[in-house]
């Protein structure tokens, strides 16, 4: 399926692997095309990546960007706001599991602008 533009940036697919309760972990293989990404984000209970394919970006907010590749595994503590996608020139897949609370897996803000998603610099702000 589709990412939903109102949460991603380029082309995105999002195939579920497993879904529990809505108290319990959720995986999802998640395609990004080379300059695609998500918005900025938060999970109520955490989030862990695990790089399948290719070479991609993370970043938390008030951190600087991180390259990922695949082997790598990413850890994003719950209520940490950040956005991960592809590398502008190299597509990227993950394994995405979440934890949901109350059926909650993902808090989605706002859009990741061109300069933060290219600047790879510390983002600052609320």
């Amino acid at each position: 399926m589709p990412g939903s533009p109102e949460n991603f940036t380029g082309e995105v697919s999002i195939q579920s692997q497993y879904a529990g309760d809505e108290n319990s972990e959720r995986a999802s293989d998640v395609r990004f095309s080379a300059g695609a990404r998500t918005a900025w984000h938060t999970h109520p209970d955490g989030q862990r990546l695990l790089i399948t394919k290719g070479t991609g970006w993370v970043q938390e907010w008030g951190k600087k960007r991180i390259t990922v590749h695949k082997g790598d595994v990413v850890w994003f503590a719950p209520g940490v706001k950040h956005w991960h996608g592809a590398t502008k020139d190299s597509a990227m897949a993950h394994i995405a599991i979440t934890y949901a609370v109350d059926g909650v897996t993902a808090d989605w803000l706002e859009h990741v602008t061109d300069d933060q998603y290219l600047g790879g610099k510390r983002v600052q702000g609320a």
